[in-house]
């Protein structure tokens, strides 16, 4: 079968539905009341907030400090009573009651008004004016309800309550809790662009034009009907006019109508990960000479196309995934769903040669879709981890039933239009996917899908059924015959037989093990019908703990089994990148694999006698890209050398270790050095002539600390952020990896500290005290703005390196 993508799309600006403005689309982030506990009862308008706490959104307060609690049960915001133990990171949840006021103006009477939550975790329930507006379950879907019929009149202040429970063992990771992405106030004339009501395509797409189709959904919830033109206008990245359609149309009293405009596009810039080029579509009503509503949407301009021969073709030409999935939790800040957090999620993965992300197992926030249009992300968005069976006794199977049909939707709907966005996934590792009541399920979520989106394919990612022992690889056929794409979890050994079994079936490795990633890329360079391999993970997260570790043992023991490792482990240790972004062994692998380098070494630690080490499936050797270990002068060490060239060398001190020829099975050799400091180079070699070299310096004793920072000035705006590394580094600016510094925060001026973190997955602190010690050599502090123009002053000090400071402007 062959499927053909000549899509789209559009990317629907952070608030998912309009243009910001004083009209249409306000921000509803600030000045909120907090108070958690299970017994308040706050949905009343009289009610008090007087012991509750002022805070702004995106909030989680899964993340925050629990240590005015029992110090033996408690660290940072970690606690051994978690009901969520190893699967969450010993975090923990709980009921949580928000409040807010508002009052409308007096050019707000008449308008029709919605409220949008783009993610609430889990179950909220919402009230306006002690008017129960209504319930959402699951976590991850934006919602809305509408406001109109209990608002108060204009000058008088409206009540917003939310409500939100996190409770019993629902989630396999950190998800966090409460209301942590943004909210929006939408407010319209009674003839409007639905929510969600423009939806772009392009059918089209040749070097010299391409058709743009624009379907705008218009509501009229006043009794007369009402005649209409629906102007559109596009413009290129560069602000010029790239076309204009003008339609009239009559919306019927208390109806909706829908109309749909062709345009056309001269010598198109498309769309991809190494040009992202970005159109706007401007749609606006008109009665008369009264502009009734406008939504602005970005879009890109782009042709896919799937199949087995061809593989993932982008815009005529093939396209190898270099992918990875995520979780969408932004380390030191929790689940808080932070503007530029979003952003320097995509822009990390960007850095290390990743081409595509999988947003496991949930949609993610808009504001990270919004960043891999900009920055040019492929994506694959899953909607569920589970469905009519559970994974954990309170997950989302209480809900899939009632609620899936409206989960899916809310996804699709929102998330249809972004050109990042090339692939749905309607589950993950689904324990039913084989059984009978499986396949109906699957039939039903992907035709619903196909006919919420007839522009992209749908997947499922599916695994060995390790549940069904019963069972074997080939009993997943059934499933596999529903999907446009098979979902392969682990199991790139099965590609080549499946090809031979199922020839037509396009396949795409959506989860597997970093230590596998030349098996797997050497699959997808050579067969076509394997689109990609997205590793398990890109970056570190809390929860599923320590599955990426390694173990040192006796030798006479048998290898540990153990995928998960308790308290104080609250990261699984498993990701490309650790917990504040910072490359990992693993990373410096993959950039050869994926022939993004031509050569990278890695020195593992030394193993106490008597002793091995074994790694998990998800693990990696305890490697460090290093050549400082103090004391350890004439121990043998292992140094292991990647690259795609047939010949390295390694040399210390300008003397020759040993050259290894590399065997086309294999991108690593291995080399055993006896320590003393110095410089330890390798060096490959292809046809007698030097490929690339890699170098590592013995570091010094700790000197002084080094501030960095992603960006000298950041915005006004409450969700934007800066990000200050502080680096432990010798008299000469190298980093010293091995000694680790507490290390103390003081910051002044228009901003405050929003996190601290660093990489070790076993440092139980605080992330918001200001305060966190050094993990090979280096922390993370996360700078929030104030809200209002100014400088800030950052100051990072330690005991005996003095201290570092940085200025930050808001402007």
């Amino acid at each position: 079968m062959k499927i053909k993508l000549l899509a789209l799309s559009v990317l629907i600006a952070s608030q998912s539905l309009a243009q910001p403005g004083p009209t249409r689309t306000r921000l509803l982030d600030a000045d909120w009341y907090f108070f958690r506990d299970s017994t308040a009862a706050g949905q009343q308008p009289a009610f008090k907030e007087s012991t509750w706490r002022k805070l702004s959104l995106p909030h989680d307060w899964s993340i925050e400090d629990l240590s005015h609690q029992s110090p033996d049960q408690v660290m940072g915001p970690f606690s051994r009573a978690s009901v969520g133990t190893t699967s969450t990171g010993y975090t923990v949840g709980g009921t949580g009651w928000y409040r807010k006021t508002f009052v409308l103006n007096r050019y707000d009477a008449g308008k029709i008004a919605r409220i949008q939550f783009d993610g609430v975790y889990m179950e909220s329930d919402v009230w306006l004016n002690g008017h129960h507006l209504g319930y959402h379950p699951n976590g991850y879907t934006s919602f809305s309800y509408e406001l109109t019929p209990w608002l108060l009149p204009t000058g008088q202040a409206n009540t917003l309550v939310v409500r939100v429970k996190n409770l019993g063992q629902n989630t396999r990771w950190y998800t966090g809790s409460g209301i942590y992405r943004h909210v929006w106030l939408i407010l319209t004339e009674a003839v409007h662009i639905a929510p969600m009501g423009v939806t772009i395509t392009t059918p089209q797409v040749l070097a010299r034009s391409a058709q743009i189709v624009v379907r705008t959904q218009i509501d009229n919830t006043q009794n007369a009907a009402l005649p209409v033109r629906v102007i559109t206008t596009l413009v290129k990245p560069n602000g010029q006019m790239a076309g204009r359609d003008e339609q009239v149309l009559t919306v019927a009293g208390n109806g909706n109508a829908e109309r749909s405009q062709t345009l056309i596009v001269a010598s198109p810039a498309v769309w991809s990960p190494e040009s992202p080029s970005l159109y706007r579509a401007n749609v606006v009503l008109v009665s008369g000479t009264k502009r009734l509503d406008s939504v602005t949407t970005s879009f890109g301009i782009r042709s896919v196309e799937f199949d087995a021969r061809r593989g993932f073709v982008l815009n005529g030409k093939r396209l190898l995934l270099k992918g990875g999935s995520v979780h969408h939790d932004n380390g030191p800040l929790g689940a808080s769903a932070f503007d530029r957090a979003e952003e320097r999620k995509v822009e990390l993965l960007k850095a290390n040669g990743f081409n595509a992300v999988r947003t496991s197992h949930n949609p993610p926030s808009p504001a990270f879709l919004d960043a891999c249009d900009r920055l040019g992300l492929l994506v694959v968005e899953e909607a569920f981890d589970m469905w009519q069976r559970p994974k954990k006794p309170q997950d989302y199977h209480l809900f899939f039933d009632q609620w899936w049909r409206t989960d899916l939707r809310a996804m699709i709907e929102r998330d249809r239009n972004h050109p990042s966005v090339f692939l749905w996934s309607i589950g993950n590792e689904i324990n039913e996917r084989a059984d009978p009541s499986g396949l109906v399920l699957t039939k039903q979520l992907a035709d619903e899908a196909h006919r919420l989106d007839p522009s992209r394919p749908i997947m499922e990612a599916m695994c060995v059924f390790w549940e069904h022992p019963g069972k074997v690889w080939e009993d997943g056929d059934k499933a596999f015959a529903l999907l446009d794409v098979g979902g392969y979890n682990y199991e790139w050994k099965h590609y080549e037989s499946d090809h031979q079994r199922h020839p037509d079936r396009v396949m795409l490795g959506t989860e597997s093990f970093a230590r596998e990633a030349y098996q797997n890329w050497q699959q997808v360079e050579k067969h076509p019908y394997v689109l990609g391999d997205f590793v398990w993970t890109v970056m570190d997260y809390m929860g599923e703990t320590a599955i990426g570790h390694a173990l040192i043992q006796p030798k006479a023991e048998k290898d540990s089994v153990k995928a998960v490792l308790p308290w104080p482990w609250f990261n699984a240790w498993c990701g490309d990148l650790d917990l504040i972004g910072t490359k990992k062994p693993q990373s410096y692998y993959r950039d050869v694999v994926w022939r993004n380098s031509p050569v990278e070494m890695a020195v593992h630690s030394p193993i106490p006698d008597g002793m091995k080490e074994t790694v998990t499936n998800w693990g990696w050797p305890d490697e460090h890209q290093s050549w400082s270990w103090p004391g350890q002068e004439g121990r043998l060490f292992q140094v292991r050398v990647f690259s795609r060239s047939p010949l390295v060398r390694l040399e210390l001190n300008g003397k020759l270790v040993g050259e290894q020829q590399l065997a086309d099975t294999t991108i690593t050799a291995s080399f055993t050095v006896p320590y003393q400091p110095g410089v330890l180079k390798a060096t490959s070699f292809a046809n007698g002539k030097l490929t690339g070299s890699v170098t590592f310096r013995t570091t010094g004793k700790p000197h002084h600390l080094r501030l960095r920072t992603d960006r000298p000035a950041i915005h006004p705006a409450r969700h934007d952020l800066a990000y200050v590394t502080v680096e432990v580094v010798d008299d000469q600016g190298q980093v010293v990896p091995w000694q680790d510094v507490p290390i103390a925060f003081q910051l002044t001026g228009a901003g405050v500290l929003a996190g601290v973190g660093n990489g070790n997955p076993t440092d139980v602190s605080s992330f918001q005290q200001p305060r966190k010690s050094t993990f090979r050599g280096r922390c993370l502090a996360i700078v929030r703005s104030g809200g209002k123009p100014g400088t800030i002053t950052f100051e990072a000090s330690s005991p005996t390196l003095g201290t570092a400071q940085l200025t930050l402007q808001v402007n």
